[in-house]
């Protein structure tokens, strides 16, 4: 049940409440939603200028080290969708707090691990929990707070602390690992788990859509295996080339299992996702941006980690620093985005906002062993994650526009998949030539150019795909 937010017996309209007052009631339940997707986002980052000493301490090798992030992304982005529906069939709110204790849980063994197949798993089992606390717990925001100002408000607040979280993990990581080690990461997720654990249960309604709807069990494991399979050949490939018989079976798995998704999604009556919905072009090529803007950011932010530490040989602490420049950056463009929008529409600002992330990655080719270097990889990643923040804002109106109410869930759903998979994928594709590479500086200006023709050309794609679609004007800023 929606909290009531009114003091009388007419709700106020947008126009005439632009920023309501919650009740206590109301702002508490916020705090522990805000809190669990701003744990998720921490965890997102939070290790990565740790890599390096993590890969020491566990004898990990450099190629290795990209497994400690997609060995999350990969079970937070495949299992995502099935969680939000399996939210819908058996309530929310006990799938939200059983996210709660297997992220915990995990965390707990990341923290004790005492080799990579312990750590690995816990790291694993955190993207299993992540997935079932991040669609539930925005359902649970959505189903809580009724549509209109209120409602505005708390995902406003919810949005600006999922970037806050990067950032703070950023700069929280290379603190904690230089003054009490990699371990004090993860246990730093662990203690949040648990106080937000504790504060749910008496706060949260429990919540579940009428009618108790299909659970698309099939959809979900095909793609899901299909995912994983494919990650799994094209990282191993990266390393070993794609002869080895594992390679070759991997990539025809993956294929298969992604070939029988689609037709399991165009037979089944509750499907995970909509096969008529991506033919939308708004949809199909709005997704399409979204997808190219968080896997090539999250492999730019993977290789500067290791360039940072390994090649100019700066602290966990001073790395961190450099990305809590982009990251406060990143949160005035995600502040300033939707005026952007409102100016110039949200196709052109996806459009500009890809090729200005594409071309300041290719400024990043200039990066060298001295340590001036510094400099251009602060500006230009900071610089680029502007322009990423109004691409993140762009592309979800853009994949929203012109759906009917009736299916803005399953718009919705899809923006949350892409931003997932997005992150699953770029490291393991691109990220894993930088680890491999016998220099690394060669390989990360390797996996630069890559990163920025990808960029590029997906905002040409994205042009040509929306061209001649006229947008209506937007009279003001559009809500974030």
């Amino acid at each position: 049940m929606a909290i009531d937010t009114t003091t009388s017996p007419t709700a106020p309209t947008r126009e005439t409440l632009g920023a309501p007052r919650l009740p206590t009631r109301g702002k508490l339940v916020l705090f522990v939603l805000c809190a669990a997707q701003f744990m998720v986002a921490l965890d997102f980052s939070v290790l990565n200028v740790a890599l390096p000493r993590l890969g020491a301490d566990l004898g990990m090798s450099r190629s290795a080290l990209q497994w400690a992030v997609t060995a999350f992304a990969l079970p937070s982005g495949g299992f995502l969708l099935l969680f939000g529906r399996a939210g819908d069939l058996f309530g929310r709110r006990r799938l939200f707090l059983t996210g709660l204790a297997l992220f915990g849980t995990a965390s707990l063994l990341a923290t004790l691990a005492w080799d990579p197949v312990s750590f690995l798993t816990g790291r694993a089992l955190q993207g299993l929990g992540a997935a079932a606390i991040v669609p539930t717990g925005m359902s649970l925001l959505t189903t809580t707070f009724p549509e209109g100002p209120a409602r505005d408000r708390a995902l406003g607040i919810s949005g600006t602390l999922l970037s806050l979280g990067f950032t703070v993990g950023m700069v929280a990581g290379g603190v904690l690992t230089d003054a009490l080690g990699w371990r004090s990461t993860m246990a730093l997720l662990t203690v949040f788990a648990l106080v937000v654990l504790v504060l749910a249960p008496g706060l949260l309604p429990e919540s579940r859509t009428p009618g108790r709807p299909r659970l698309d069990v099939p959809g979900a494991v095909t793609v899901t295996g299909g995912l994983l399979s494919l990650i799994y050949a094209l990282s191993t490939a990266a390393g070993h080339g794609f002869g080895r018989a594992d390679v070759v079976a991997a990539l025809i798995a993956g294929l298969a299992l992604l070939t029988a998704f689609a037709v399991v999604e165009s037979r089944s009556a509750a499907p995970l996702v909509s096969l008529p919905m991506l033919r939308r072009r708004t949809v199909a090529w709005g997704n399409l941006g979204g997808l190219v803007t968080f896997s090539m950011m999250s492999t730019v932010i993977f290789v500067l980690t290791l360039y940072l530490q390994e090649v100019l040989r700066l602290s966990a602490f001073e790395t961190g620093l450099v990305f809590g420049v982009q990251g406060v950056l990143s949160a005035l463009a995600g502040t300033r985005a939707p005026k952007v929008i409102g100016r110039f529409g949200a196709r052109r600002t996806l459009v500009g906002s890809l090729a200005g992330q594409g071309a300041l990655i290719a400024a990043l080719l200039g990066l060298n062993a001295h340590v001036w270097s510094v400099w251009l990889a602060t500006a230009a990643v900071s610089l680029a994650s502007m322009c990423h923040l109004g691409a993140i804002v762009s592309y979800g109106l853009t994949v929203t526009s012109g759906v009917p109410d009736e299916e803005q869930g399953l718009a919705t759903g899809l923006v949350t998949t892409t931003q997932q998979v997005g992150v699953t994928v770029g490291i393991p594709l691109l990220g894993v030539l930088a680890t491999t590479s016998g220099d690394l500086l060669s390989g990360v200006h390797t996996v630069l150019a890559l990163d920025a023709v990808i960029v590029l050309a997906a905002a040409a794609l994205v042009a040509l795909g929306l061209r001649g679609r006229g947008e209506r004007p937007v009279s003001g800023p559009v809500e974030p």
